[in-house]
């Protein structure tokens, strides 16, 4: 399963939750965000490579639409509602991506 997160500058919420799910049994993690000024800028690459894209908020998913439609067909989308509250593998942040992201990966597989 190939994961891509996304949130806005690719800085604090995508690539924490990219290193804290990468290590899963059969699951395939990258980053990027959606904002001008990203780490990592989404593009059409990484719309094609994954199966899943979890982005953090509801204005990133339409930012992706917005920039992305056609290329989004694919791919499921799904939105965790975390905040940009949080710092680069903050420990509130990895249990809440945890918590929220478990849901969409493979059965009986755990971060850590």
């Amino acid at each position: 399963m190939r994961v891509l997160f996304v949130c806005g500058r690719a800085r604090a919420r995508s690539p924490t939750a990219e290193q804290v799910f990468s290590h899963l049994p059969g699951v395939e993690t990258a980053s990027a965000g959606v904002s001008d000024d990203a780490d990592e800028p989404v593009d059409a690459d990484h719309l094609a490579w994954a199966e899943i894209i979890v982005v953090m908020e509801r204005a990133h998913r339409r930012k992706l639409m917005r920039r992305f439609g056609p290329a989004l067909r694919h791919a499921r989308i799904v939105c965790l509602d975390v905040r940009d509250d949080y710092a680069f593998m903050d420990p509130a942040l990895v249990r809440l991506l945890e918590a929220r992201a478990g849901r969409f990966l493979p059965p009986g597989s755990k971060a850590g």
